[in-house]
């Protein structure tokens, strides 16, 4: 049976790092959950504010990471968690990205609504030049995909 628990951000980045596909861990957050089937951990979730300025309206809470080992409805449980803490706090809208690759069932599952294409394929800008970024993280090196993203939204009255 699966369930939810607090987590340290650095235990939920010490997850990330070794599980998650294409994302390093994050520099910071709000709160940290985890998903554990009986005593073993099987997921995290990290939630912190907006990295899109303009949507840090102290009412938003940016879902960061959602990292799982791959166990059945762990996604959906870390979503749902999050929204939840979310909505008790205050919070008025909860977003989170996907890769367009991505088909966002957990989302779904969880109530969130796709609001379309969000942001490029790049953080690189002629004002602001970035070289792709390939990083090595444990061992192992990871190339960030250059792929559109879909913004997911929840919204609470």
């Amino acid at each position: 049976m699966l369930s939810i628990r607090p987590i340290t951000l650095r235990a939920a980045n010490a997850f990330v790092a070794e599980h998650h596909r294409h994302n390093q861990p994050t520099s910071g957050h709000k709160w940290s959950v985890a998903c554990y089937d009986g005593e073993r951990l099987c997921g995290v979730a990290i939630a912190g504010q907006p990295v899109a300025r303009k949507l840090d309206d102290g009412l938003t809470v940016e879902i960061r990471r959602v990292c799982t080992d791959g166990t059945r409805n762990a996604c959906s449980i870390l979503y749902g968690a999050c929204a939840r803490v979310a909505r008790d706090m205050g919070y008025k809208r909860v977003i989170t990205y996907t890769l367009v690759s991505e088909n966002g069932a957990s989302l779904k599952a969880s109530g969130f609504m796709n609001c379309g294409e969000a942001g490029g394929v790049s953080w690189n800008m002629p004002s602001r030049p970035r070289e792709i970024v390939q990083v090595t993280l444990f061992g192992e090196e990871r190339k960030y995909p250059d792929e559109k993203k879909i913004r997911w939204e929840k919204h609470y009255k």
